[in-house]
Order: C-alpha cells, then structure tokens, then sequence
C-alpha cells in the first residue's frame, strides 16, 4: 500500500466506524489510490483492499450527505429568521406611519 495514501494513525482493514484518530478522505486520495495485485496467479486487485476502501470513503460521503443536510437545515432556519424579522420590521414601520 501506498504510504501517500495513508493518513498517520490509521490502520488498514475493514472497519467503518470513526475513532478520534479518524480524518477524511481527501479528493487527491481517491484519484491516486492504488490497490495491490492479488498475486497467487490471479488476475486483478486484492477484493479485501478494494472493499476496504469503499467502505471508508462510503463512510466519508455519508458524512459529507449528512454536513450537507445539516447545513441546508440551518440555511432554511436563518432564512426563516430573516423573513420573519423583515416582517416584524415592516409592520413596526407602517404602524409608525399610521400613527403620525
């Protein structure tokens, strides 16, 4: 295995859950990612790799789809405050016409 595609404090195999150690993927780390031969006089890659790191970067895109609805959440929340501020500010400002 490739040591550039490694992060520091990772071990290689086949587990899915996040420990403090945990960084994501990072794009270059997929595009460059290269899996051993399976050797034996086989032909192809070593499935036990190849499957490990789908798992983890299934992993990473269920972190990123849940940042993402997160953060969509929050953008509908604060735009939901502005809008009833604008309003509140708007009726404030007619009743202060309407009262002159």
């Amino acid at each position: 295995m490739n040591a550039r595609n490694e992060r520091p404090g990772t071990a290689s195999g086949g587990a899915t859950y996040r420990s403090a150690a945990y960084t994501s993927l990072l794009p270059w780390q997929v595009r460059e990612r290269r899996f051993a031969p399976t050797g034996l006089r086989r032909r192809g890659l070593n499935p036990d790799d190849v499957y490990a790191f789908l798992d983890r970067v299934a992993v990473d895109m269920a972190a990123v789809y849940a940042a993402l609805a997160e953060s969509r959440r929050e953008n509908a929340r604060i735009k939901g405050a502005l809008r009833r501020h604008q309003t509140d500010q708007a009726r404030a400002c007619n009743e202060r016409d309407d009262n002159q």
